[in-house]
């Protein structure tokens, strides 16, 4: 293989590297930096990056990428991995989804190299990382007080990008638009397949979640000749593809009691959850629109009129990805010890 330049750093093949590429200083003259892991194998292969933290309150993802670093299963690799797991340094400095200029830097792709502090850092990003990989895998939580069930977010019409989400191995899969400005876009147009993954929330670690997304980055990793293939051990677990999903918002303003839950099957006419009065009387019943699975749900007991409260994609056979959603967890407990260590 040849050898790979990160931030001027030269990185060759059997070489593991850890790099912090220069960022724009705080207002204190600190300087800052962007936490690059590269890990090389001695073969040749795909260049794959991982990426967390583009929001800075989305913390799962640096975990996963963590013990993504420490598990047995990528000792020996063919290709390149990249690891990036805070690319919002400032975000996450002040737990905040934004940067310090108040811009989502997920809206900021491709970015400028002279452009606003969000461009800057979005223009680093593509150029030291994204331009040097085949595939990637960009990690994301919920919003705050909001929780994702896992999955696995993509251009499910591009084939090869649909076969990657599939080999991830989670039970929904949602087509979803390329928003511009977005990572997603930005890797596209130079041809690097991207799959984002959403599980759940801002500011707090998720076992679960963390156990299904680095069982899924290794589930790609070998799908693209990256690890060795191994004998698949648990429950064979059945995907669906979600094309349409929508949030149920708020019908008033008060103190929510939750019904539903993350990952429940829900039929039209149900209740999702009833809003009160500080005394507890019932004001208004959230109703489910449509059939379908809630795969993200507000988490703090208040709500006002016309708030966003259920997630729901909405797939064929709804009760069969409830079903599977149970064999995942079976399955992450079974397969923990040979995953993550």
């Amino acid at each position: 293989m040849e050898p790979m330049v990160i931030g001027e750093i030269t990185i060759k093949a059997g070489e593991s590297k850890r790099i912090e590429l220069p960022m724009p200083p705080l207002y204190t003259d600190t300087h800052m930096s962007m936490p690059v892991h590269v890990q090389r194998g001695k073969k040749d292969g795909p260049t794959f990056f991982v990426s967390a933290a583009i929001h800075g309150d989305e913390l799962n993802g640096i975990e996963i990428i963590n013990r993504l670093l420490k598990s047995r299963s990528i000792k020996s690799l063919k290709g390149t991995l990249i690891a990036v797991p805070i690319v919002n340094t400032y975000g996450v400095l002040n737990q905040s989804r934004y940067l310090p200029d108040r811009r989502d830097l997920n809206r900021s792709f491709p970015g400028s190299k002279k452009g606003s502090l969000a461009g800057r850092l979005a223009h680093l990003f593509i150029n030291e990382i994204v331009t040097k990989c085949n595939y990637g895998i960009d990690l994301h939580t919920g919003a705050i007080h909001r929780s994702n069930l896992p999955q696995v977010r993509a251009n499910l019409d591009d084939e090869e990008t649909l076969h990657l989400a599939k080999a991830f191995g989670l039970p929904v899969l949602l087509n979803a638009d390329i928003r511009p400005g977005s990572l997603r876009e930005a890797a596209a147009d130079l041809g690097t397949k991207v799959l984002l993954y959403e599980a759940g929330e801002a500011l707090r670690y998720d076992e679960y979640s963390i156990r299904a997304g680095v069982k899924g980055i290794v589930n790609v990793m070998r799908e693209i000749g990256m690890l060795t293939n191994r004998k698949g051990q648990g429950h064979k677990i059945n995907q669906f593809i979600a094309r349409q999903s929508g949030w149920v918002r708020a019908n008033d303003s008060g103190f929510v009691s939750h019904v539903a839950q993350l990952g429940d099957h829900v039929n039209k006419g149900d209740v999702l959850a009833i809003i009160a009065d500080p005394y507890g009387s019932e004001l208004n019943k959230v109703l489910s629109p449509e059939e379908g699975v809630i795969i993200g749900k507000q988490n703090i007991p208040l709500t006002q009129e016309g708030e966003a409260m259920y997630h729901i994609a909405y797939f064929r056979k709804p009760d069969s990805v409830a079903e599977n959603l149970g064999l995942l967890q079976d399955n992450l407990v079974l397969n923990e010890p040979s995953i993550v260590y």
